[in-house]
């Protein structure tokens, strides 16, 4: 049994305990320093193993990307995003992941394709009857969580792709990264490269003109917003 007192030796901090670390930790530090190794060695000159970053963030940058395009701009932009990571390297810091700075750009690619199309004009009237019960669930007072799960629906996935197209490109990120997402405000503003006073304002002022829109299909009308 050990006993404290003067004559009692104290613990060497280095001997201190410390949890596990779990396999799914180790796992990510180990592809982190692999990620980062390689990336140097593409900055000194090595320039054809680029190739194994597209071919281990193919999948990852697509899931990103096909959630925010249509689907004949996908491949395109995906292109377009490892295009921008690979001239943006020097940017590139050993602070984050490569996975999480590639979806930076990713966000960012299809904000900007966003930005370069000019909206859709799609009537109200092509809005079905399951459509518009859907819209009156949605608006009705609930949590995130819960407006999260309610736009799984298959009907949700067609009314929200005719809403977001009435959305300013800014509103349009913000909505689909915090609202639809669930990524915080911080996260946000981190993949998006704006500040966080930025996002927290757009994402109050994007809610409710996602809202305003939903509601005006209800009564027939058309909101388009310009911030």
């Amino acid at each position: 049994m050990m006993h404290s007192g003067a004559g009692t030796a104290s613990m060497p901090v280095e001997w201190g305990f410390h949890l596990p670390m779990t396999d799914e930790s180790l796992t990510v530090q180990r592809c982190m320093a692999e990620d980062h190794e390689l990336l140097r060695q593409i900055k000194q000159g090595d320039t054809e193993r680029f190739r194994e970053v597209i071919d281990r963030y193919q999948q990852h940058v697509g899931r990103i990307v096909r959630r925010r395009v249509p689907a004949d701009h996908v491949e395109e932009l995906v292109h377009d995003v490892f295009v921008r990571a690979y001239s943006g390297l020097t940017q590139f810091s050993e602070k984050v992941s490569l996975d999480h700075w590639l979806a930076g750009i990713a966000v960012r690619t299809c904000y900007d394709f966003w930005r370069m199309q000019r909206r859709r004009e799609i009537p109200v009237s092509n809005l079905a009857e399951d459509h518009h019960r859907w819209i009156e669930r949605v608006l009705s007072p609930q949590s995130e969580e819960t407006f999260r799960d309610e736009v799984k629906h298959r009907e949700a996935q067609e009314v929200l792709a005719w809403a977001l197209d009435q959305l300013s490109p800014e509103n349009r990120a913000v909505v689909t990264l915090v609202h639809l997402d669930g990524y915080s405000v911080r996260e946000a503003a981190a993949l998006l490269g704006w500040s966080v006073v930025n996002v927290k304002v757009r994402s109050h002022r994007a809610r409710q003109a996602l809202r305003k829109i939903l509601s005006g299909s209800l009564r027939g009308e058309h909101h388009e917003t310009t911030e």
